[in-house]
């Protein structure tokens, strides 16, 4: 696992799960403090014994701008989460775009008849592989809400890297009871304060990924669940996100019991993750 800071990030549960689960006895996964400019540099020199890597902030565009091969998803949201060694240099994928289709249909029990529009609140980086992760889902239009519509240029040019029609809307403006109306599904990837003003209007929707899961339960999360709602987090996103990777890094399989079983371990059984 490549970013900075990395020292709270739970993937090296999930994986030294999968390599136990796998017989893997040989296998190590480490957290490396490494930044966006040392990050070329450093997988770059890697020896053969390195096979793959994490990537997380702020190195996921230097990830795919380093890559000799870049995969279509991994280009439609303009970073990469993944990069797995091949015979011709090291492939960029964004396995962020798995973790939010398995987290929304296991968790959120999403199905595409559902509905066609997306709502998604922010326009950071997750926010962009959330708009890859909708298109999947067979979303054919997305609304983006965020407090300056100026900085969300990126996001809307993944949106239409992914097929999405989509429309950026100033938060302070916003009639969210409509917009949730209109809203087969609605992705949060703001702090959890920025939704308590919203949260009568919010807690409506059909469908919720809440990205945060940390601390648990969120305001949104809370507000949901009392509607008897569908809601997807964090935490789902990353264990979805973590079998592509697993599979990637190994050849073989993902043990999703096991690396569900891991990872509800290391985090209290707070919540049940469930899989498709």
């Amino acid at each position: 696992m490549l970013g900075k800071p990395v020292a709270h990030s739970l993937s090296p549960v999930l994986h030294e799960a999968a390599f136990a689960a796998l017989g893997l006895g040989g296998w190590r996964y480490d957290r490396i403090e490494m930044d966006a400019e040392g990050l070329p540099g450093f997988v770059g020199g890697a020896g053969p014994e390195w096979t793959g890597f994490s990537v997380t902030m702020p190195g996921k565009r230097a990830a795919l701008e380093f890559a000799a091969e870049v995969t279509p998803r991994a280009d439609a949201v303009g970073a990469a989460n993944t990069l797995v060694r091949t015979e011709s240099g090291w492939r960029a994928d964004s396995t962020d775009v798995d973790g939010v289709v398995g987290a929304l249909r296991a968790a959120g029990g999403y199905r595409p008849g559902d509905g066609r529009t997306g709502l998604v609140l922010g326009a950071g980086g997750t926010a962009a592989a959330a708009v890859a992760g909708l298109a999947e889902l067979g979303i054919g239009e997305v609304r983006l809400v965020v407090r300056d519509p100026s900085r969300a240029a990126e996001t809307t040019r993944a949106a239409e890297r992914a097929g999405l029609s989509v429309s950026v809307r100033r938060w302070s403006e916003v009639d969210f009871g409509a917009e949730v109306d209109g809203a087969a599904v609605v992705v949060s990837t703001v702090p959890s304060d920025a939704v308590v003003p919203c949260l009568d209007r919010l807690s409506a929707a059909k469908c919720v990924l809440d990205v945060i899961y940390h601390p648990w339960p969120t305001p949104f999360a809370e507000a949901v669940a009392a509607r008897g709602g569908r809601l997807a987090t964090g935490l789902d996103m990353l264990l979805h996100q973590a079998f592509g990777q697993a599979e990637q890094f190994t050849g073989l399989p993902a043990p999703r019991e096991a690396m569900r079983t891991a990872l509800r371990a290391a985090t209290g059984d707070i919540l049940p993750l469930p899989l498709d």
